[in-house]
């Protein structure tokens, strides 16, 4: 369930562009978690030769995850919302890293061609109109035998996992959104995630999709149960 179109989630993403690095940095374990998933993609040598699509990078937390897992990979970062990505783009990257803007369930259209060795998709699959428009277009940019991570807000379907998902919402992270002028947003974060996947619900997207040998692997800390990496790969 979203309280914003995808239009008004775009700009909304835009105008927090400028605040969005101090808000997720105030949130405990927040780099951590995205290295591991980053780690989880599992690339050998340190990426070395790989192409890698970093689809929904938003200001670039990723990106770096990604290059902190696989610094040898030449990384394309995507994202819909051009305040974000011009925050990413601003930023000292390594040779090999690049930034297109484009809509994640519309790549080949924008040029994001591949094809791609790995797939690391981070906050993403909530803010899409059609999830599974969206793995498709994925799935048709990625070489055969090619990886994905998925790092995402999808709860494990137990009530005590919603009900602290609500809790921190209501005490951490809306008020914060709200001393940024950024409360729309984090209300549709809050809102999102309570009508999104379970973790076992998106993990059968993904099968259906044709991606194989899906796992579905926890974080720690207070997101256990809340936050959960997404593995799996395009059949060779």
């Amino acid at each position: 369930m979203s309280l914003l179109r995808d239009d008004v989630l775009s700009v909304a993403f835009d105008r927090a562009a400028p605040r969005y690095d101090l808000l997720v940095g105030a949130s405990p374990g927040y780099h951590g978690h995205l290295r591991r998933s980053a780690r989880r993609l599992g690339l050998p040598d340190a990426g070395r030769g790989a192409r890698v699509l970093d689809l929904g990078c938003g200001t670039g937390a990723s990106t770096a995850a990604l290059l902190s897992a696989a610094g040898g990979a030449r990384i394309t970062g995507v994202d819909a919302s051009r305040g974000m990505l011009e925050r990413a783009a601003a930023k000292k990257w390594p040779v090999g890293v690049d930034f297109v803007r484009a809509s994640a369930d519309r790549l080949a259209e924008a040029g994001v061609s591949g094809p791609f060795d790995a797939v690391f998709a981070a906050y993403l699959f909530r803010n899409v109109p059609d999830p599974d428009r969206t793995l498709a277009s994925v799935r048709s940019v990625m070489a055969p035998g090619a990886r994905i991570a998925v790092h995402e807000y999808a709860l494990s379907g137990k009530p005590v996992h919603r009900a602290l998902w609500t809790a921190v919402c209501r005490a951490v992270i809306m008020p914060l959104g709200r001393m940024g002028g950024d409360d729309g947003l984090y209300a549709h974060l809050w809102h999102s995630v309570l009508g999104f996947d379970t973790a076992a619900e998106f993990a059968a997207r993904m099968r259906a999709a044709g991606f194989t040998d899906v796992r579905v692997l926890p974080l720690p800390g207070w997101q256990t149960g809340i936050t959960h990496t997404f593995v799996g790969r395009v059949p060779a």
